[in-house]
């Protein structure tokens, strides 16, 4: 399914959230599917983002050692070579 594309230009114009939701609803289905794809895209964007600044902020676990990471890599893969 082609999605038309239609040509916009605006220029030094500001729209209220309701105009832009009524512009929206006016749209074809399937380009209110591409809105709605490009919402749900830049959604997942920032909570993306979020988390990896949360994951950056927190210390970093001292009591596993590489060795200890190491050791149960090699205990999955025997396990799994004998299963």
């Amino acid at each position: 399914m082609a999605v038309h594309s239609p040509e916009i230009t605006i220029s030094n114009v500001r729209l209220d959230l309701e105009v832009l939701l009524d512009v929206i609803r006016g749209l074809d289905e399937p380009s209110r599917a591409c809105v709605a794809q490009a919402l749900a895209e830049a959604e997942m964007d920032s909570r993306f983002k979020n988390l990896i600044e949360q994951l950056a902020a927190k210390a970093p676990v001292d009591d596993i050692s590489d060795a200890d990471i190491d050791r149960e890599v090699q205990a999955v893969r025997e396990a799994t070579r004998s299963e």
